[in-house]
């Protein structure tokens, strides 16, 4: 079975809409990335009588995604206000623009608690997102070359040039909370692995999922290992997370950070699982013989050539399938003479 593209290849043009369902429009922005564009979304919505509109996620902070906005504003909004903003989770392409959207309507900021505060710890400078104790934690994994080194270390402004600020104040979402905009009613679903606690909103009434970056039709969410965590078990979260999307009917429509809105839920589920037993397999495989770095892992699991902001992408994801099948002890990890890890089958 393959998924349904109900909207087929039509997009909305930048600094328009589509409509996907009653109240709900779809907003497509560019991103500087590989991965070039987001999807956002703009729910109608009333709060305390007053009639407006719930943002969801926000794009990157950039001159050209707040003029993007400013049309939608002029245009999509039907002469109705910004009544709340809400994000799913604290990657820059979710969140970089909260603190401008809010402020520019004076709207609050609602968020998970994880996301909101790790957002504000990387908003506030170099605290370690990038910077040299990435640069530290990738060479311990094998990317020990100093040209990559020197290069990670010169990100330690990254998080902060895409997100100079997040509001000062938030409201809360945690798992299985409920979240009443417009005639609907959502129920928050929490998700790991991806972020620290991605927020997913569903509506059961209508049978929609604003999935965020935990259910993508056509790409396997980054999932990583990070220098804050060295010791996680990303990848069982994620999987664990995703599991609880096989209560929903599977003809929800499920409206995604990126690619396009599908139906086919329980049958994405099942590709996801079967991408990471692929995956793991592969890393099994190559283990067996000698043992890996996370490095020497990336040509394994990424066939094609990849530039540095893609690589470290790629280590967070190496590192995750590795520490999974450690923690699961199909693998056991060494540490050589020169302070790198590496990883072999146990017998």
């Amino acid at each position: 079975m393959q998924l349904h593209y109900p909207f087929g290849d039509t997009l909305p043009a930048a600094g328009t809409t589509l409509v996907v369902a009653p109240g709900v429009k779809w907003v497509r922005m560019a991103l500087p990335f590989a991965l070039n564009h987001i999807n956002l979304w703009l729910l109608r919505d009333e709060i305390n009588g007053r009639s407006g509109w719930s943002v969801v996620d926000c794009c990157i902070s950039t001159d050209s995604a707040k003029a993007q906005w400013e049309q939608i504003f002029a245009n999509e909004l039907e002469g109705l206000p910004v009544l709340r903003v809400i994000v799913t989770h604290m990657h820059p392409d979710h969140i970089g623009l909260a603190y401008w959207l809010c402020q520019r309507w004076n709207a609050p900021l609602w968020i998970s608690a994880t996301d909101y505060l790790m957002a504000r710890i990387g908003s506030e400078g170099e605290t370690g997102f990038g910077g040299d104790a990435a640069a530290l934690f990738f060479a311990a994994h094998g990317l020990n070359d100093p040209a990559s080194v020197e290069k990670i270390r010169g990100r330690a402004n990254y998080f902060k040039a895409l997100v100079p600020a997040v509001p000062p104040h938030y409201r809360r979402m945690m798992d299985g909370d409920t979240i009443d905009i417009g005639a609907r009613r959502w129920a928050c679903i929490s998700g790991y692995g991806h972020a620290p606690e991605h927020i997913s909103l569903h509506c059961a009434q209508d049978k929609l999922l604003i999935g965020g970056d935990m259910m993508l039709p056509r790409i396997s969410t980054n999932v990583s290992v990070y220098e804050q965590e060295p010791e996680s078990n990303p990848l069982q979260l994620f999987l664990d997370s995703i599991d609880k999307f096989r209560a929903l009917d599977t003809d929800t429509l499920v409206l995604p950070a990126h690619g396009k809105p599908f139906t086919g839920l329980h049958q994405r589920i099942e590709q996801l699982h079967q991408h990471h037993r692929d995956r793991l397999a592969e890393v099994m495989q190559a283990c067996q013989s000698h043992p890996h770095s996370a490095a020497e892992m990336i040509p394994v699991l990424f066939s094609r050539t990849l530039d540095l902001h893609q690589t470290t992408f790629a280590m967070g994801e190496s590192i995750a399938h590795l520490n999974m099948l450690w923690f699961a002890d199909r693998l056991r990890r060494t540490q050589d003479a020169t302070g790198v890890y590496r990883f072999q089958a146990n017998a």
